[in-house]
């Protein structure tokens, strides 16, 4: 079964990156922008290239390369050894869901503008937390049987 949920990540993974995480507006009289992870790196590519860089590590390569590399210790591919910096890897992507609440929280206390959460931001959050409890279970079995 573990598997099996950490193989689903691997498309549950670029789901939630092109999934609206929130919704902005300057002002409550006009429409709302929905924001993804993808469209955020754009806009950040554009006018900050280094925290570009730093979100696209955290946001995209170090929760794929979590999940690839647990299914390659699942399939016995890769040594068990390799377990701790593979979790160390997948917390570092649940600081970029921490960002993210934070960011929502600072620009709904400015009181400027109007920010929803979308249902990206949840399929992330769940991507990113199953990807630590799947770890956490592999880790665990692993002691087990080894």
């Amino acid at each position: 079964m573990l598997r099996a949920l950490n193989l689903s990540l691997l498309l549950l993974y670029p789901i939630a990156w092109a999934a609206p995480l929130l919704r902005a507006g300057l002002l409550p009289l006009f429409g709302l922008t929905e924001i993804s992870v993808l469209s955020g790196l754009q806009a950040l590519w554009a006018s900050d290239i280094s925290l570009a860089l730093v979100v696209t590590v955290f946001a995209l390569f170090a929760p794929y390369l979590k999940t690839l590399g647990l299914a390659l210790v699942q399939f016995d591919l890769l040594s068990p050894r390799a377990l701790p910096a593979l979790n160390f890897i997948g917390k570092l992507a649940m600081a970029d869901v921490f960002l993210i609440a934070l960011y929502i929280t600072l620009a709904k206390g400015v009181g400027i503008g109007r920010i929803e959460v979308a249902w990206g931001l949840y399929l992330f959050t769940a991507c990113i937390l199953m990807s630590l409890w799947i770890g956490w279970k592999t880790q665990a079995s692993m002691r087990r049987s080894g």
